[in-house]
């Protein structure tokens, strides 16, 4: 069975601009294209796409996936099977944090006195699962479990006192952000530089290995992924987008 590109889109969920990427870069060349310059995709072709959004899953680059697809000693069993593990894993992290929140609930419900401490962790543990839940699969797709996993005990191990400083610097971005598009600036001026080093700043607080082009490409998310737009762009829009540039242009 053949598949036109966007017939394959809509089977993958793949968009048919990503699709035309992969070709583009030799990621997934279409099985034929017809003189109509249509692109056309048979059972290789989809195979190897679920292998390329497996390795994603995973958190693999593009071109490390090329790689491994294209090797003679290729595995397919051995990738789902890996897949298959990650899988598992992310369900006992999701039913861990399901736990604490429906533990909370009940306290809540009971009215039941809770020490600061226990209510600081139990704050802690809510952000990340609403984390998880509005970007984490995103961000584990881009990034890894292992960096998302470490970014979240990292946030879990806060004091009081980092994670306010924490709290403090995202609302002190979106502050600024909203300022800077109001204002009128640019994103490649000095207000610009200040909010891509602010920025630097909130993300190294839970992830200490962050580098100018992970933060290029978790800015780049702020465009890409209407979530995170509307996260920044909820009161003014054009500040994902202020921020995205700026980011481009001042990270190193």
């Amino acid at each position: 069975m053949e598949y036109s590109i966007h017939d394959l889109s809509k089977l993958s969920g793949v968009s048919t601009r990503t699709l035309r990427w992969y070709d583009e870069i030799d990621l997934l060349k279409p099985g034929r294209v017809a003189d109509s310059g249509y692109r056309y995709y048979g059972p290789a072709q989809v195979d190897r796409l679920q292998a390329i959004l497996t390795y994603r899953a995973l958190g693999v680059e593009l071109a490390r996936i090329r790689d491994c697809l294209d090797a003679p000693s290729f595995d397919r069993l051995a990738l789902l099977r890996q897949h298959l593990t990650a899988l598992y894993a992310q369900k006992a992290r999701l039913e861990s944090m399901i736990g604490s929140v429906e533990q909370t609930i009940r306290r809540e419900e009971r009215k039941e006195p809770m020490k600061d401490e226990a209510k600081f962790a139990a704050l802690k543990e809510q952000v990340v699962a609403e984390n998880e839940a509005a970007y984490g699969q995103e961000a584990r797709k881009r990034y890894g479990d292992q960096a998302v996993d470490t970014a979240n005990k990292t946030l879990l191990g806060m004091t009081a006192a980092q994670y306010e400083t924490w709290t403090a610097l995202d609302a002190e971005l979106r502050q600024r952000l909203e300022n800077a598009v109001d204002a009128g600036h640019s994103p490649a001026s000095e207000e610009g530089k200040a909010l891509c080093e602010l920025h630097r700043r909130w993300l190294a607080m839970t992830d200490k290995t962050l580098t100018a082009a992970k933060q290029k490409g978790i800015a780049e998310l702020y465009v890409l992924d209407d979530r995170f737009t509307a996260y920044y762009d909820r009161k003014v829009p054009g500040c994902a987008q202020f921020l995205r540039d700026a980011v481009a242009t001042w990270a190193q």
